[in-house]
């Protein structure tokens, strides 16, 4: 099989079309993942977040988002139960619990779900700056994970 192009995709790296990122609340890593894929993504692309149950929004995010020039607009967290659309080509689950989710959720869809283990920030303690810190390893985590398993190669 001959090597693709430069900027061609692969049959395996082909773009989804929809993706959803899910965590368990949608208060950090899920809704953090959706603007960063966003941001990165052909505009082309629909990608939505949700959680197994909603949370509270967390201003830690938008603090971080906002230091690389991103926002999370009016996003408020919300469950699955609450999406507009429930088809999508792609599941990312960053936890656990998500990840289970997601497969019951799609036990009889022809969907690829895929699980990103992704630390949860709100489980760190300290000063301000320590916790933005944690919140600062996720978001570039999430970005170097989005860049190297979504983007096709250039």
């Amino acid at each position: 099989m001959a090597s693709p192009a430069p900027g061609e995709t692969t049959p395996e790296r082909r773009l989804p079309g929809s993706i959803l990122f899910m965590c368990r609340m949608n208060a950090v890593r899920s809704p953090m993942a959706e603007v960063i894929a966003r941001s990165l993504l052909p505009a082309g692309t629909y990608v939505a977040s949700a959680g197994v149950r909603p949370g509270e929004r967390d201003p830690f995010v938008d603090a971080v988002l906002a230091e690389v020039g991103l926002t999370l607009g009016r996003h408020g967290p919300h469950s699955l139960d609450e999406l507009e659309d429930d088809y999508f080509d792609l599941i990312v689950t960053l936890a656990p619990e998500a990840h289970h989710a997601a497969l019951e959720l799609t036990r009889a869809n022809a969907v690829d779900v895929i699980y990103w283990p992704t630390p949860d920030p709100t489980a760190a303690t300290g000063t301000r700056d320590q916790i933005l810190s944690a919140y600062r390893e996720v978001r570039e985590h999430l970005k170097g994970l989005i860049e190297r398993r979504l983007l096709a190669p250039r």
